[in-house]
């Protein structure tokens, strides 16, 4: 049990430090050959930084452990609106751009109830034998994603200052630094994520606790400490409005490309997350695009941060009683 848990902590720090690398490493290496800045950063960062969360869902589903793979990217969701978006408001109010009101948020309610309805089959088909997100399902989900990438790209080319760029002036590294942080990081990436998942299993079973229950809460927060860490930086900086990029962001691409890939790869079935946590999933997406219209002032107060933080706790408390 004790080596599990040290197994899982090492897991989450070779997990984190890998994308780092591997972000740095891409990045800089692709600005070397002339790659714009604004196309790093929509695509090589924005991989880097959701690489663990595709990691360690694609690992699961892999190694047959389907909960803690869609019990990752609901749990993550979950914890990047309640838990984040709440601790960073507490910290300084949140200011949502006019873009992110009309455009990123209600996307982000419409990639949860496209996976609501992915997942939910039982309910929606009385005679479906599972809840399952099949192939063609993950296909969907990425032509989402395609469409997401694309369109933000866009946008993003007609605001050259937009957040998606990338700095021009990038710390030089030689060539070979370059390759070995890649190829490092990506080493990092699987070995953690098998560690991760390996100890994340055992210790469910140790406990007797559900691998849905660990992977929509220890897994989950585990793979979004880098959101929490950019977030809560924003916040202390007094630039709290990227937090919300990047709440929502994340949510996106979890749900899009994650799953998307995941379910591509290996056909997801949902055993144990159920109804109740893609509902309050919907309900978090809903309830921040609800704050940030609530005035018309387009800001995210501290009351209204400590509000979605104790609704996590007590989602998380609920699951708890659920054991």
């Amino acid at each position: 049990m004790i080596l599990d848990i040290l197994y899982f902590v090492l897991g989450v720090g070779l997990i984190i430090g890998g994308a780092n690398y591997l972000t740095e490493g891409a990045s800089t290496l692709a600005r070397r050959f002339g790659v714009s800045p604004l196309v790093v950063g929509l695509t090589i960062v924005a991989f880097g930084t959701s690489s663990p969360e595709l990691i360690v869902s694609l690992t699961s589903a892999l190694k047959g452990s389907a909960d803690i793979s869609l019990g990752n990217v609901v749990g993550s969701n979950l914890f990047n609106v309640l838990a984040i978006g709440g601790v960073t408001a507490l910290v300084a109010p949140i200011s949502i751009t006019r873009g992110t009101l009309k455009r990123e948020i209600p996307l982000m309610l419409l990639a949860s109830f496209v996976l609501s309805f992915m997942v939910l089959d039982r309910v929606l088909d009385p005679t479906a034998t599972a809840n399952m997100i099949t192939r063609s399902e993950g296909l969907t989900l990425l032509a989402f994603f395609l469409i997401f990438l694309s369109y933000t790209f866009a946008i993003a080319k007609g605001h050259p200052g937009d957040s998606h760029a990338v700095s021009d002036s990038p710390t030089s590294y030689p060539l070979w630094l370059q390759l070995l942080f890649i190829f490092g990081g990506l080493a990092a990436l699987v070995w953690g994520g098998d560690l991760f998942v390996s100890s994340a299993s055992s210790i469910a079973s140790a406990l007797g606790m559900s691998e849905s229950f660990i992977g929509l809460t220890i897994v989950a927060a585990g793979t979004s400490l880098p959101e929490l860490a950019t977030s809560v930086a924003a916040a202390l900086k007094k630039q709290p409005e990227i937090a919300v990029g990047n709440i929502v962001g994340s949510n996106i691409f979890n749900i899009f490309f994650i799953l998307g890939t995941t379910a591509t790869v290996q056909p997801i079935r949902a055993g144990g997350i159920g109804v109740l946590d893609l509902v309050v999933m919907t309900a978090a997406a809903l309830l921040l695009y609800i704050f940030a219209l609530l005035f018309g002032d387009k800001v995210i107060k501290r009351g209204e941060g400590f509000i979605l933080l104790s609704c996590y706790i007590a989602y998380t408390i609920y699951l708890i009683t659920q054991l």
